[in-house]
């Protein structure tokens, strides 16, 4: 790399220098000027290259959505998932990225930049990269939701709660964690709230909405018996499930060394941070799991590599690789007992959303700030609690409120018919697997 930035360099002032029809030497100040050049644009694409790697990670939710859920449900899943793209880029897009990046003179939410308005002809076209960097995460959060409230969910409600997170829910969250990074000023991170790439702004907020989606919808048909037991709804396909978790592994690869939104050499220990603490989370988890079901439980060790990458995306820029495998590893731990625990008292999440993405968010944002390269304190800890406290209570009140309005209004979950049937035929008119469902 060095050496390629020294021909690119040479090659710039070389160019430059015959532009100007002479053959004087390039100077100090060329030179300067070529190597930011350089710099600038290898930013640009490794941020956009990192986005692509984010957008990635859509196919893995929607692929582990799917495996851990009833074939008859496989189509609604992957429209659920298209669609929180879809529209939350034009929501974002519109509103979204105004809210958490605009201008604020409160440290609440933004109030410039809708509809991209930053960006003019002849404008900075770094708004354009930011942005596409930016909106991948927010259907990030949107799509967390979805697991949880699988199998029972209108298509058309589920389309109104998508939309609301991506333009409000956390849009005004991330401005008080993020909003600096573009043109805002966040409450929250003018205190010094550690959460580099969002295990509490990203991942958080949809696990917690997930949770207040859950608790609305209430658990699917058969899942829990009538003397208060616990009945297994297995899932369809456990090979596309671990392909999904697969994907994931690799997205995030974008998703946290990405948020540097600068080709360094920073992101060199991010990788590594990223990947022990999946690592970690995936083997502890199916240790614990074997203890507690008498076999290395697939289901368990996929979500805890999910739960270790959660875990570790807050500090992965602040924690040393050590640390990094302990927070992972607490997350294997944390993200199978709390499976275990919303089971019990009636919670029904197919996927195992809130505790991956809204537990063990809380505790990689705690961890944080726990490992700190820099140092701890009561502090930085304390400041770190406010920051999970209040992502819960803004994000679960407001998305208990409105999937509240929408129950009572359109509805939010489907009839118990519809449910039996399958929502690929009641709502979408066909099923992913026609042949083996017809036989069955």
């Amino acid at each position: 790399m060095k050496y390629a930035l020294m021909i690119l360099t040479s090659l710039a002032c070389t160019i430059t220098a015959a532009w100007a029809g002479t053959d004087d030497a390039p100077t100090v100040v060329s030179n300067a000027e070529a190597i930011q050049l350089v710099q600038t644009h290898a930013d640009y694409v490794w941020t956009l290259v990192s986005a692509a790697l984010v957008f990635f990670m859509q196919a893995g939710f929607a692929l582990v959505e799917a495996g851990f859920t009833r074939a008859k449900n496989a189509v609604n899943i992957m429209m659920k998932n298209l669609m929180d793209f879809a529209m939350g880029s034009l929501v974002f897009w519109a509103i979204g990225f105004g809210l958490m990046f605009g201008t604020s003179k409160t440290g609440f939410f933004g109030t410039t930049g809708f509809f991209l308005s930053d960006f003019e002809v002849g404008g900075d076209p770094w708004v354009l990269a930011f942005w596409m960097f930016q909106v991948v995460f927010a259907a990030t959060a949107a799509t967390i939701v979805s697991g949880a409230m699988a199998e029972r969910t209108k298509f058309t409600g589920y389309l109104i709660y998508s939309a609301v997170v991506s333009a409000f829910i956390y849009p005004i969250f991330g401005s008080w964690a993020w909003g600096s990074l573009f043109n805002g000023s966040g409450w929250l991170e003018g205190l010094g709230f550690i959460d580099f790439a969002g295990s509490t702004v990203v991942h958080s907020v949809g696990g917690w909405s997930a949770l207040a989606g859950a608790i609305v919808l209430g658990p699917r048909l058969g899942k829990y018996t009538k003397d208060g037991g616990i009945k297994p709804i297995l899932g369809h396909n456990i090979p596309l499930a671990a392909l999904g978790v697969f994907i994931l592994w690799i997205g995030w690869f974008g998703f946290n060394p990405g948020s540097t939104t600068a080709a360094n050499k920073d992101i060199a220990m991010i990788f590594v941070n990223t990947n022990l603490g999946a690592a970690a989370g995936c083997i502890v988890a199916m240790i614990v799991s074997w203890i507690k079901f008498g076999k290395p439980e697939v289901g368990m060790s996929l979500n805890g590599a999910l739960a270790g990458l959660v875990g570790i995306t807050a500090g992965c820029a602040n924690v040393t690789p050590g640390s990094a495998i302990l927070i992972g590893a607490v997350a294997g731990i944390l993200v199978v007992f709390s499976v275990l625990f919303f089971d019990k008292i009636k919670i029904d999440d197919p996927v195992g959303a809130i505790s991956v993405h809204g537990v063990c968010g809380a505790w990689g944002t705690l961890a944080a700030g726990i490992f700190n390269i820099g140092g701890t304190s009561i502090k930085i800890l304390s400041i770190q609690c406010i920051g999970i406290v209040s992502c819960f209570a803004w994000t679960f009140c407001t998305a208990f409120i409105l999937f509240k309005i929408i129950d009572s209004t359109m509805g939010l979950r489907v009839s118990a018919e519809e449910e039996i049937e399958g929502l690929d035929s009641t709502e979408h008119g066909g099923n992913a697997y026609p042949d083996f469902l017809g036989s069955h």
